[in-house]
């Protein structure tokens, strides 16, 4: 073991999911192993607790994740803007995101304080909701977000068809007449985006894919767009419709409203302990 792969990890975060009791007891076993193994500082936090996280995010090299994707997606954003890499342990449904198995976890975090780990880098989008001003006055920004898997404009509680403006760079793309569309990033593309017949993208592609959920007499087809790419959304209801940001935040918009969707200027970074290749495998094994 070289010096610079021994000290790599020496203050490092575990979220547990506070609904999960295992999770909470593999997190103390996961501390008291790192501990034994020399590792300087640990702490452990509900992954739920973002204020808490933030406060400690300036001073961590590493974020270890246990629960599910949505999990992982927690921490994704919040670790992102401070560029702390993380290592996720699956223990929800899918797993696409996760990279260690609760069974078997002491050897792979042998592995990683041994150096025999690679980050993988991840784009994420940014989206904000602006609210029309009087004319000639100035948009006010109702509030911004950023997401690892997409944005997704959606009808509401009703369930009636919306029609949605998409302008792409500045120029009319199309106006869908559809349940939602789907703004989503390369990791999302095995996400909802999957589900509503997208294609799946590799996870280091820095494309953007917009995608229309359930299209009635209107354009059926993902568009991939390159990164970079600025979508604005305007929804045209006589209901209210909502955006929906990884699943787990919701803001409720109306025609006044523009929704734009671009390139965040942060990145997820995951720790990975397996080969690169191992999207494939994985993905393989999702889909048997």
């Amino acid at each position: 073991m070289t010096d610079e792969a021994r000290y790599a990890f020496q203050r490092i975060g575990i979220l547990h999911h506070p609904r999960k009791p295992d999770s909470l007891d593999l997190a103390e076993r996961m501390e008291q192993f790192l501990h034994s193994a020399g590792v300087n500082e640990t702490w452990r936090s509900s992954a739920w607790d973002s204020e808490g996280i933030k406060d400690k995010l300036p001073d961590v090299d590493l974020l270890i994740t246990l629960g599910g994707d949505g999990t992982m997606l927690r921490a994704a954003r919040l670790g992102a803007a401070f560029n702390v890499p993380m290592l996720g342990v699956k223990m929800g449904r899918l797993g696409f995101l996760a990279e260690i198995f609760p069974q078997d976890w002491r050897p792979p975090l042998q592995k990683l304080l041994d150096g025999g780990y690679w980050i993988e880098e991840r784009l994420m989008v940014r989206a904000l909701v602006e609210k029309a001003s009087a004319p000639g006055g100035e948009s006010i920004v109702r509030c911004t977000f950023d997401a690892l898997n997409d944005v997704v404009l959606s009808r509401g509680s009703l369930a009636r068809i919306v029609r949605v403006s998409a302008n792409l760079d500045g120029g009319h793309l199309t106006t869908y007449t559809c349940d939602g569309l789907i703004v989503s990033t390369a990791t999302g593309s095995t996400a909802y985006a999957l589900a509503a017949g997208g294609p799946i993208l590799p996870p280091d592609l820095r494309n953007i894919l917009v995608i229309p959920v359930a299209p009635h007499m209107s354009m059926d087809r993902a568009v991939v767009l390159s990164e970079g790419s600025e979508v604005r959304l305007r929804v045209y209801s006589d209901h209210s419709a909502m955006l929906t940001v990884d699943g787990q935040f919701e803001v409720e918009v109306d025609d006044s409203d523009e929704i734009i969707v671009d390139t965040s200027p942060y990145r997820a970074r995951f720790v990975r302990l397996r080969p690169r290749s191992y999207f494939y495998q994985t993905l393989m094994d999702k889909l048997k």
